[in-house]
């Protein structure tokens, strides 16, 4: 089968899926494979299709075998994603760290790997994460994120530079002020 039939079925599996034509959806994705098998998005596809029909377990095999084919975040967060639900939280933390070595200001493992970090006393591990999520692009959520954080670890005058840092290029943003302003009082 030629790249042209992959590409083809591929395709049509997505138009499906966005459909709600699960099984066509997964009839497609599986020809999308079998024209295709190092291909991470066919995978990706029956993923998606698992995930709509409630089988955590079958979408979570299918994002491995996305991530085996070619590494990469959307996988990982796949992945991440189906062990929070599971609450698998050791894996989950894992899964979202190594998507952000692949996507670092990829701010739903960010939010995410937060969120667990924050439940589970491990503020201290996404700290290297977050700064380096400041490099590609300096986004204020990452900093207010990063701010934030520093604060939970009592790093206070670290926040405020990052605070000020982000006030300076926006002087509007509430959030920060808010937090800012715990520094005042």
């Amino acid at each position: 089968m030629s790249h042209i039939d992959y590409e083809i079925n591929k395709e049509l599996g997505e138009c499906y899926l966005f459909m709600g034509e699960y099984e066509k959806a997964r009839e497609y994705y599986q020809k999308a494979v079998a024209c295709n098998s190092s291909a991470p998005d066919p995978y990706m596809g029956l993923a998606a299709v698992c995930l709509q029909e409630g089988d955590l377990n079958a979408a979570h095999t299918l994002y491995g075998k996305a991530q085996a084919v070619r590494p990469g975040e959307k996988p990982l967060i796949g992945l991440a994603m189906i062990e929070q639900a599971q609450e698998r939280y050791t894996e989950a933390f894992d899964h979202y760290a190594e998507a952000l070595r692949y996507a670092p200001g990829n701010m739903m493992a960010v939010n995410n790997l937060m969120q667990i970090a924050y439940v589970y006393d491990r503020l201290d591990e996404i700290i290297p994460y977050l700064e380096s999520a400041l490099e590609p692009g300096d986004t204020e959520a990452v900093r207010y994120a990063l701010a934030g954080c520093l604060v939970a670890l009592g790093r206070d005058d670290e926040a405020k530079a990052h605070l000020e840092i982000l006030l300076g290029a926006n002087p509007a943003n509430a959030e920060a002020q808010q937090l800012y302003a715990q520094f005042a009082a």
